[in-house]
Parts: structure tokens; C-alpha cells; sequence
């Protein structure tokens, strides 16, 4: 018998989008670096992780979601920023707050979270562990 694998986190994952340039300055705001590779792909990174950018228009490879759609991803972007600030610069930005802050249990304790949406209408929590 083979030894099974030993997952030590995520490193990144794909998120298909109308306009990847409308989802990039939207993932800026919330603290995103972007990044490009390969034959012009685009993602956004945070810290030593990254989402990658498909655009719903166009088959990046053949590698892809079986149906892929804008809209269709819900996931949490840990920061260490205190909820009440990130809530302050979500207002700045005009982000509305879908929910929160609400406790979340995360993948390592408990989260406080937010909840937002981005321009393609993916749920996106923003938590922060030990408040």
C-alpha cells in the first residue's frame, strides 16, 4: 500500500470572472497583490497564496471546472486586521457587508468574520482569528 498524501495547505485556486481587470482593482481593495504569468494569466495573491483569474469568455486550458460560471465560489480571506478596521475600509470603499461580524469556525479556531461580494457575486468572508 502507497502512503497517502500529506496536504499542507492551499496554494491557490480558480475563480471564473466576466472582467478580470474589474476583479483585480475589487481584490486590491481588500489587500491584494496582482500578479501575472505563464501566457498572460492573471491572478491575485495573498501572502504565499493566490487566485487565479479565468475569463468566462475564454477556455484557459482544458484543465478547467467541468462547468465553470462567474458567481459560483464562497470562501474566507484570513487577515490580521482587526474586524472593526476592515469594516471601517470596506464603508471607505463602498463594499457593502453582505453579513457580520459574525463567529465562524475556521480551519483553526474560531474566525470573525465578514461577509462580502465581489463584482461576479462570489460570497467572500474576510476573518480574523483572536478577537
Amino acid at each position: 500500500m502507497t502512503d497517502k498524501p500529506t496536504p499542507t495547505g492551499i496554494d491557490h485556486f480558480v475563480l471564473t470572472v466576466e472582467n478580470v481587470e474589474r476583479t483585480c482593482e475589487f481584490y486590491e481593495t481588500l489587500g491584494a497583490e496582482v500578479v501575472t504569468f505563464g501566457d498572460d494569466r492573471t491572478a491575485v495573491q495573498f501572502g504565499d497564496q493566490k487566485i487565479n483569474l479565468h475569463p468566462a469568455d475564454h477556455r484557459v486550458a482544458a484543465y478547467v471546472a467541468e462547468t465553470p460560471a462567474p458567481g459560483s465560489g464562497d470562501f474566507c480571506i484570513v487577515t490580521e486586521t482587526p474586524i472593526e478596521a476592515v469594516l471601517d475600509h470596506l464603508d471607505e470603499e463602498g463594499i457593502d457587508v453582505v453579513t457580520g461580524p459574525v463567529e465562524r469556525a475556521g480551519a483553526v479556531g474560531t474566525l470573525t468574520s465578514v461577509y462580502v461580494r465581489d463584482p461576479d457575486g462570489n460570497l467572500v468572508e474576510l476573518g480574523t482569528y483572536g478577537e
